[in-house]
C-alpha cells in the first residue's frame, strides 16, 4: 500500500471554518515532499423534494464571483452530526422541515488538498414552517436539472452529485 509518512506539520492559518497546514512527508522511496492541506470540518448537502420538484437556492459565491443555483448545504458545527446539520441548514436556507431523511452518499470533493467530506441527503415530506432568511428559492424538475448538468450550466459538484444520486 502506498502511504506517505508525515514528519513535520505547520499550521499556516486558522480561520472560522478552515485551517491551512503545511505537512512535510516522506514518500515510500525515501524522498520528502511538502503537502499543502486545507483542514475542513465537513459539510452536508440536501436534495429537498417538494411535489416532485427539487428545491434549490440561488447563492452568490465570492470565490467564483457569481451566483450559483445549488441544493441547500452548509458546514458542520463542532459536535453536530451530519443529520442535525442537514436539518438546521434546510431550515435556515429554505424555511422547510422534512419528515423523511435518506442518506444518498458521502464524498470528498477535493482529496488532493482538502479533508472536507460532504454528506448528501434526500429530504422529503417537506413542510414550509418559516420564511428563509436571505436566499431566493427555485423549484425545478429532475429532468431540468439533469439537462443543466449536461449543458454545463450547473457546475456545483454537490448539486451535480445529489441530482445524479436521485436516479
Amino acid at each position: 500500500m502506498y502511504e506517505e509518512r508525515t514528519i513535520e506539520r505547520k499550521q499556516l492559518y486558522r480561520g472560522r471554518v478552515i485551517q491551512v497546514q503545511l505537512d512535510t512527508v516522506v514518500m515510500p522511496d525515501g524522498r520528502t515532499r511538502i503537502r499543502e492541506i486545507v483542514v475542513h470540518p465537513g459539510a452536508v448537502a440536501i436534495v429537498p423534494v417538494v411535489d416532485g420538484k427539487v428545491l434549490l437556492v440561488e447563492q452568490y459565491r465570492k470565490a467564483i464571483e457569481r451566483t450559483t443555483l445549488e441544493i441547500p448545504a452548509g458546514t458542520l458545527e463542532a459536535g453536530e452530526s451530519p443529520e442535525e446539520c442537514a436539518e438546521r441548514e434546510l431550515m435556515e436556507e429554505t424555511g422547510y422541515q422534512a419528515s423523511q431523511w435518506d442518506k444518498l452518499i458521502e464524498y470528498y470533493p477535493s482529496p488532493g488538498f482538502s479533508s472536507e467530506l460532504i454528506h448528501v441527503f434526500k429530504a422529503s415530506g417537506l413542510k414550509r414552517v418559516s420564511d428563509a432568511k436571505e436566499l431566493p428559492l427555485r423549484f425545478l424538475e429532475l429532468h431540468e436539472l439533469e439537462a443543466k448538468i449536461r449543458t454545463g450550466e450547473l457546475k456545483d459538484s454537490k448539486t451535480i452529485i445529489g441530482v445524479l444520486m436521485m436516479r
